[in-house]
C-alpha cells in the first residue's frame, strides 16, 4: 500500500495537471489564449471584457492547477527523505508554484477593472490608452518576467531536483522523461529574444511535463514510489 504522503502527492500532481490542462484548453477556445497576447493591449482588454467571468474563472482554475504543485513538492520531499536534492526540490517546487499563481491571478483580480475601463461606452481615447498601458506593464512584470520567465527556471529546476531526489526509486523511463522536460521548458526563455521555434518547443515541453506529472502521480498512487523504494537510492542521489 502506498505511503499516505505518496498518495497525497499523487493526487495533487494528477489533479494539478488535469486542472491546468483543462483550463488552458478552455482559455484557448473562449479567449484565444495565448495567441491573444500578440494583439495590441487595448484589443486584449476588449476581448476580456466580452466574457470576464468565464475568462477570469478559467485563469483562476489555471492558477489552482499550478498552485497544487507547491503542496505536492512538500509531500514528495518527505517521501524522498532527507538530502540535498530533497531540500532543493522542496524549495524550488514551492517557489515555482508561488510565482505561477502570482502571475496568473492578475487576470481574475486586476485585469477586470482595466478591461472595464478600456471598454466602457463613454471611455475617452486617453482613458483607453491609460488602461492599455497599465495592462501592458502588468503583463510584462507579472506575466512575462514573474509568471513565465521565472516560472520556467523554477519549474525546470524543481523537475530536475525531484528526479535526483527520488533517484532509482523512479523507473528509468520516468527519470529520462522528467529530465527530458527540462530543456524545452527552459526554451521559453528564448521567446523574448526572437528565436521563432521557442514557443512551439516550450509548448511541447509543457505537454511532456504534464504527461510526466500524470505518470508520476500514478506511480505514487500505486505505491511504486515511497520511503521503502527511495531508501536504497538516497545515498547515491545525495553523493
Amino acid at each position: 500500500m502506498a505511503d499516505p504522503r505518496a498518495r497525497r502527492a499523487g493526487v495533487l500532481l494528477i489533479s494539478g495537471a488535469l486542472l491546468a490542462n483543462l483550463a488552458f484548453a478552455g482559455l484557448s477556445v473562449v479567449f484565444g489564449y495565448p495567441d491573444v497576447l500578440q494583439r495590441p493591449p487595448a484589443g486584449v482588454l476588449r476581448d476580456f471584457a466580452a466574457q470576464p467571468v468565464a475568462i477570469g474563472g478559467l485563469f483562476a482554475l489555471l492558477a489552482l492547477g499550478a498552485g497544487l504543485i507547491g503542496p505536492a513538492a512538500f509531500d514528495l520531499a518527505r517521501v524522498a527523505g532527507p538530502g540535498r536534492w530533497s531540500r532543493w526540490a522542496l524549495g524550488l517546487g514551492v517557489a515555482a508554484s508561488a510565482v505561477q499563481v502570482a502571475g496568473l491571478l492578475r487576470w481574475p483580480l486586476l485585469v477586470p477593472s482595466l478591461a472595464a475601463a478600456a471598454s466602457a461606452p463613454g471611455a475617452t481615447a486617453a482613458e483607453v490608452t491609460a488602461a492599455a498601458d497599465r495592462f501592458a506593464l502588468l503583463n510584462l512584470v507579472a506575466g512575462q518576467l514573474v509568471g513565465e520567465s521565472l516560472g520556467y527556471v523554477l519549474t525546470a529546476g524543481w523537475t530536475a531536483a525531484t528526479v535526483l531526489a527520488l533517484g532509482r526509486a523512479l523507473p528509468a523511463w520516468s527519470r529520462v522523461a522528467g529530465l527530458a522536460c527540462v530543456p524545452p521548458i527552459l526554451a521559453g526563455l528564448l521567446v523574448p529574444l526572437g528565436w521563432e521555434p521557442a514557443d512551439l518547443v516550450n509548448f511541447a515541453g509543457y505537454i511532456l511535463w504534464s504527461l510526466w506529472l500524470l505518470a508520476l502521480g500514478a506511480l505514487l498512487l500505486a505505491g511504486r514510489v515511497g520511503p521503502g523504494a527511495v531508501s536504497g537510492s538516497r545515498g547515491r542521489a545525495d553523493n
